[in-house]
C-alpha cells in the first residue's frame, strides 16, 4: 500500500511540471532563406535592391542576404528593423508612425537596438512569434515594408501580416 501511494503521489506531482511546457513552432534556416529570397525578388521586380535580415524568436540572426549595389549601412539597418519588430511584436512602420504621433512613445527611438523605421515585420505562426524580417535599402520605409509583406505572403506556414 505504501509503495502504491508513493508512486501515485510521484505521478501527481510530475503532472504540473509537464503542463507548464509550451509547444512552439521554430523558424528553420530553410524558411528564413525562402523569406529572404522572396523579399529580394519582390523588391527586384520594382527595380529596387535591398538587404534583408531574418531573426528567430530569440533575436538571433538566421539569414542575411544582400542584393548587389546596396549601401553598407543597410545591412545593420535591416537587422535592427527585424530585431525591433520581434522585440515590440509590431511592424516598425506602425511603430515609427505611432512614436511620431505619441510623445510618450518617442523615447523608444533612444533605445540602442531599436530602429523606428519601416521595413521590420514580426513573423507569427499560429499567433505565436517565431521571428521577424527586416528589409532596408528599398528606397524608403513604405517600400521596405511592402517587400517584407510580400516575403511573408510567399511562406504559407506563417500567419499573413496585415498591410
Amino acid at each position: 500500500m505504501y509503495k502504491t501511494t508513493t508512486l501515485l503521489l510521484a505521478a501527481l506531482t510530475a503532472l504540473p511540471a509537464a503542463a507548464q511546457l509550451r509547444q512552439t513552432s521554430e523558424l528553420t534556416l530553410q524558411a528564413a532563406n525562402r523569406l529572404a529570397g522572396s523579399a529580394i525578388d519582390a523588391c527586384a521586380r520594382q527595380g529596387r535592391s535591398i538587404v534583408v535580415s531574418i531573426v528567430d524568436r530569440g533575436g538571433n540572426l538566421v539569414a542575411l542576404q544582400r542584393a548587389d549595389g546596396v549601401g553598407p549601412h543597410n545591412t545593420e539597418a535591416s537587422r535592427r528593423k527585424a530585431y525591433t519588430a520581434l522585440s515590440t511584436r509590431t511592424a516598425t512602420l506602425e511603430l515609427a508612425r505611432g512614436a511620431q504621433a505619441n510623445p510618450d512613445a518617442r523615447n523608444l527611438a533612444n533605445l540602442p537596438e531599436l530602429l523606428l523605421l519601416g521595413g521590420g515585420v514580426p513573423l507569427l505562426a499560429g499567433g505565436q512569434p517565431v521571428g521577424a524580417i527586416g528589409v532596408a535599402g528599398g528606397g524608403g520605409a513604405v517600400n521596405d515594408h511592402a517587400c517584407a509583406l510580400a516575403a511573408i505572403a510567399a511562406v504559407p506556414e506563417l500567419d499573413q501580416a496585415k498591410p
